[in-house]
């Protein structure tokens, strides 16, 4: 598709030195014969653009064979790398050199126009682009589309969390003071009578609009418009934030359209500019979907894709200097700090390799949080302590790229195809402090995440101060402007400007030490700061809310702290005294952060989520998961009396097992000056 191909130089010579060919021949049978070799010569010069302007396409199509696949039977070109082109179309007479949009049986065989509709006949931008959609997967058009073959696929993405994004709703607004932890509320309106299961429902209603003239209530809330401007940008429906890091498609290509992080293109296309932002790396799809693509979206919140890689957010430092001078550069619109990346991505295993098809395209039930969403755990692969794995995951579905072979078990890299011998916890030879850990207080691992201990550090923001301005409007993640292309509507510069404008900072930022407690399944699983909102609300420059902290209908603090998988997997754990001899560990926060004179309007520091009697005092989103109590922290605490002298001295480990009681300091007290002779 593109300008009239007529009126490009090459053309015009071309067919003028055919005609003077032709010619030739002609009046060569009459009365030139004497004249033939000059004549040749000055025809050979003119037939010289015919070859070079029609070369390109005898080549692409020198041993072409017919391939039907439906009506219009497509060309199918031997060998070139480029899309198909039915007979007569005129989309490669500007797009030479793109590649082709895949290499499988069908997707090699697919046309321009198949995909991207429009007028391949056309001999106009306009008139090529006339009803064209330019990225055929967003979720507006993609029954269209992907859904013609792939219809299964798209209706369970469009009930999944990532289209949904029900667990972020629920949990912001249940913060904000405007409802309970149930998920009632989604990116737009979607319903499935068949959904079933724990943590699912049937039907969800489109996220609420703030509206600041009418009284707040659990229907008008500035948390939604804090999510519709803010927080929504990552959802399948929309395109991605416009800047470094963060740059990607809507619907399928979210995924499987590889971006880089300047979101330039790479490929070979003529028409497209190498220096212009939003376009992917090449025109692919891709099953192979590497970590940096999820990590377009997975840099906020848990932030498990940028502490996959080893990252964290450093504050606006910017430091070390480059060699310039300057500040170094950001993405996500962050300056990161290198951390101990994820073993399994240290081994070279990316996210795929992992989470499977039902994981991130849905099962087609709507679940409300991730906990219910996620079937992989780490004994899928790992084993148990009594048994090696089955090879498939917590669902009981296979993990096609899991096998035993010679004895070993193997998992098969989804990007490379390196294997790579997965360890089981049954053959696994302990070290002293393993064997501490696992052996001798066998409640470690029936009680305890295997992350809970492997995951050292974990990203902690405490504090999220968000200040709006009703003086401004912005734009509305999920409010789009009637676009000429529907599949474009989704873009940033084309969302309307029906929320308003907000910032965002925070008060500190931590990385050690993750606070634990018990997630939604009932085990000890790190914490970390969740939504920890401290709200200012603006009218340009006149004050109306300053720095509010919600109450939750459950009466507690709207300052959270939420259960996560980290994904900062090691091989060494933490420590036992990390744990048993640690106040944050247990959820009572170091007692050094002073809320009231950093201008807080609470009482509690940031990072304590329980007070010393068991009484939770910031929220948690999660059904289910809650703070230690206080006989919990006791009995963690008593443990870590005998860890102070003892240490990992399995002797007296293994004289504990069975024992529900562990001595406290007092009592020791007591021996030692008995022992010391002392009064």
């Amino acid at each position: 598709m593109g300008v009239d191909f007529t009126t490009l130089p090459g053309f015009s010579f071309g067919v003028l030195g055919l005609a003077l060919v032709l010619f030739s021949l002609l009046y060569r049978r009459r009365t030139l014969l004497g004249q033939t070799p000059r004549l040749l010569l000055l025809l050979s010069l003119c037939a010289v653009p015919v070859l070079i302007s029609f070369s390109g396409n005898l080549v692409a199509y020198e041993g072409a064979e017919k391939v039907d696949v439906g009506p219009g039977h497509f060309q199918q070109v031997a060998g070139v790398q480029g899309p198909q082109v039915r007979a007569g179309q005129k989309c490669l007479t500007c797009h030479q050199g793109i590649e082709r949009i895949g290499d499988g049986p069908v997707h090699s065989t697919l046309t321009c126009t198949a995909c991207h509709r429009g007028d391949g006949r056309a001999t106009t931008v306009q008139a090529a682009h006339k009803s064209m959609f330019a990225n055929p997967s967003d979720l507006r058009v993609v029954d269209q589309t992907c859904g013609a073959c792939h219809p299964d696929a798209v209706e369970k993405v469009k009930t999944s969390l990532h289209a949904t994004m029900a667990g972020m709703i629920s949990g912001t607004r249940y913060a904000w003071g405007a409802q309970d932890r149930k998920a009632k509320y989604a990116t737009y309106d979607v319903e499935n009578p068949d959904s079933k299961g724990k943590g699912t429902v049937t039907s969800l209603k489109q996220l609420p609009r703030y509206d600041p003239t009418k009284p707040e209530g659990p229907d008008n809330n500035p948390g939604d418009d804090y999510l519709r401007n803010q927080c929504l940008r990552c959802h399948l429906w929309s395109d991605g934030h416009t800047r470094d890091g963060d740059w990607r498609a809507s619907g399928c290509a979210a995924c499987h359209i590889v971006y880089s992080d300047k979101g330039t293109y790479e490929g070979g296309d003529q028409a497209i500019p190498k220096d212009q932002k939003d376009r992917p790396r090449f025109h692919r799809l891709t099953s192979k979907v590497p970590e940096s693509q999820c990590i377009r979206c997975h840099n906020r919140g848990g932030r498990t894709g940028v502490s996959y890689i080893g990252t964290m957010e450093a504050g606006p430092y910017g430091t070390p200097w480059t060699k310039e001078g300057g500040k170094q550069s950001k993405l996500h619109g962050q300056n990161y700090d290198h951390l101990i990346a994820d073993v399994h991505y240290r081994r070279g295993m990316t996210c795929v390799d992992c989470h499977t098809k039902r994981d991130l395209h849905g099962d087609g039930n709507m679940y409300t949080k991730r906990e219910y969403a996620v079937e992989i755990e780490c004994r899928d692969c790992h084993g148990t302590m009594e048994k090696r794995t089955n090879l498939k995951t917590s669902w009981g579905n296979p993990l096609t790229n899991l096998k035993e072979e010679d004895g070993q078990i193997v998992l098969i890299a989804k990007m490379d195809g390196e294997e790579h011998v997965v360890p089981q916890i049954k053959d696994a030879k302990y070290s002293a402090e393993g064997h501490a850990a696992m052996v001798a207080i066998p409640v470690h691992m029936e009680r305890l995440e295997c992350y809970a201990c492997h995951a050292q550090w974990a990203p902690q923001c405490y504090g999220c101060h968000a200040k709006q301005d009703i003086g401004k409007p912005s734009g509305d993640w999920l409010n789009t402007k009637p676009a000429t292309d529907i599949s474009k509507a989704s873009k940033r510069g084309n969302l309307e400007k029906t929320a308003f404008s907000w910032s965002e900072s925070r008060s500190y930022l931590r990385w050690e030490t993750p606070t634990l407690g018990i997630n939604a399944e009932g085990k000890v699983s790190p914490f970390i700061p969740g939504c920890q909102v401290i709200f200012t609300q603006m009218d340009g420059k006149k004050s109306i809310v300053n720095n509010k902290v919600f109450k939750t209908v459950d009466g507690t603090l709207g300052i959270g702290h939420a259960p996560i998988q980290p994904h900062t997997i090691t091989k060494a754990s933490r420590s036992c005294a990390d744990c048993h001899n640690s106040r944050k560990a247990l959820g009572l926060g170091t007692g050094f952060y002073n809320p009231r004179a950093n201008g807080l309007p609470i009482d509690t520091e940031l990072e304590q989520i329980v007070d010393e009697q068991g009484k939770q005092i910031q929220q948690i989103a999660h059904e289910g998961a809650r703070p230690f109590t206080k006989e919990e922290m006791q009995r963690i605490s008593r443990a870590g009396t005998c860890i102070a002298c003892h240490g990992i001295d399995t002797k007296v480990w293994q004289k504990r097992k069975g024992k529900l009681k562990a001595p406290t300091d007092e009592l020791h007290q007591k021996a030692i000056r008995e022992l010391s002779n002392l009064k």
